[in-house]
C-alpha cells in the first residue's frame, strides 16, 4: 500500500488536472454554441447551392464546364480537415485513419506511382502526412485561427486549379461532419468533379410529386457556369470548414466531460485509500504505544 504522502500528492494533482478539464468543458461548450449556429445557418444554402450545381452539370455539355469533366483518374487530390489542437478524443484521429487508408488502399496504384497528392488543414493532419510518402502540395493551418469566407476562397481556388489544368482529375475531402454534440461523423466527400444528381434521390424526389428542375438562365448560360460554379465550390470548402469546427468542439467538449467525470471516480478511489492508509498508520501507532506502555510495566 502507498504512503500517505504520495497518495496526498496524488489526490492534489488529479484534483487539479480536473479543475483544468472541467474550465476545457466550459471553454468548448461556449464556443461550440457559436459554431454550431454558423454551421446551421450555412447548411441549407450551400445545400441548395449544391443541388442546383449538380442539375447544372447534368444539362452541361463536356466542352461547357471545366468543373464537370469526368476524366480517368490518373491523379488525385485529399483535402484532409483535422484541428490544431487535440485533447478531442478521436477527431483527429478517425479523419487521418480514413484519409490514410483511400491513400494506401482506394488509391493504392496511384500512391505507388506518386500519384497521390494532399492538401491539409489543421496542424494534425500536416504533423502527420508530412511523414508519409505523398506530394504536400500545401498546408493551412492558419484558417482555424479567424474562420472566414475571405480565408477559405485562395485554398478552394488552389484546388480548383489544380483540377482546371489537369494536374488532378479528381479532388475529395475528407473531414467530420457535425451531427450533434456528441456526434460526429466522418465524411468521404467528392469535391471536384461536380456529380450530377443522385438517380435514386432523383426517383423520390418524383415520386413525392416535387416540381421538376426545370431552370431558366439569366442572364446567360455561360455566366452562370463562369459565376455560379466557382461560388458553390468555394461555398461547399466554407462549409467543410465549418463542420469541422463545431465537429471540434463538440469532440473536445465531450471528451473533457468525460475525463472530468473519471477524475472524478479516481478522487474517490483514491480518498478512500489515502483514509485506509492513514487509519492503518493510527492503528500502528497505537499498538506501538501500547507495546511501549507493556514494557514499562514489566
Amino acid at each position: 500500500m502507498p504512503n500517505l504522502k504520495e497518495v496526498r500528492n496524488r489526490i492534489v494533482s488529479i484534483n487539479s488536472t480536473r479543475q483544468i478539464t472541467s474550465a476545457m468543458k466550459l471553454v468548448s461548450a461556449a464556443k461550440l454554441k457559436k459554431a454550431q449556429d454558423a454551421i446551421i445557418k450555412m447548411r441549407p444554402y450551400s445545400n441548395k447551392l449544391t443541388e442546383i450545381l449538380q442539375n447544372l452539370s447534368q444539362s452541361m455539355d463536356s466542352s461547357e464546364g471545366v468543373y464537370t469533366k469526368q476524366r480517368e483518374v490518373k491523379n488525385v487530390l485529399l483535402i484532409v480537415v483535422t484541428s490544431n489542437r487535440g485533447l478531442c478524443g478521436a477527431f483527429n484521429a478517425n479523419v487521418i485513419k480514413r484519409a490514410n487508408w483511400a491513400a494506401e488502399h482506394g488509391y493504392k496504384d496511384l500512391m505507388a506511382t506518386g500519384n497521390v497528392h494532399v492538401i491539409t488543414v489543421g496542424k494534425k493532419a500536416t504533423q502527420f502526412f508530412s511523414k508519409r510518402k505523398v506530394n504536400m502540395i500545401s498546408s493551412h493551418d492558419e484558417i482555424f485561427n479567424a474562420i472566414s469566407f475571405e480565408a477559405v476562397i485562395p485554398v478552394a481556388e488552389a484546388a480548383m486549379k489544380l483540377f482546371e489544368e489537369g494536374k488532378v482529375d479528381k479532388v475529395e475531402f475528407f473531414y467530420n461532419q457535425f451531427k450533434t454534440a456528441a456526434t460526429q461523423v466522418v465524411q468521404q466527400e467528392q469535391y471536384l468533379p461536380v456529380l450530377p444528381p443522385d438517380p435514386a434521390e432523383k426517383k423520390v424526389e418524383e415520386k413525392s410529386n416535387k416540381s421538376s428542375v426545370d431552370y431558366i438562365f439569366e442572364p446567360s448560360k455561360e455566366e452562370i457556369i463562369e459565376n455560379l460554379i466557382p461560388l458553390s465550390l468555394k461555398t461547399q470548402f466554407f462549409k467543410v470548414i465549418l463542420d469541422s469546427n463545431a465537429s471540434e468542439h463538440g469532440a473536445r467538449m465531450t471528451a473533457m466531460h468525460k475525463a472530468t467525470d473519471n477524475a472524478g471516480e479516481l478522487l474517490k478511489a483514491l480518498k478512500l485509500s489515502y483514509n485506509k492508509a492513514r487509519q492503518a498508520a493510527i492503528t500502528n501507532e497505537i499498538l506501538e504505544i501500547s507495546a511501549g506502555a507493556e514494557a514499562l510495566k514489566g
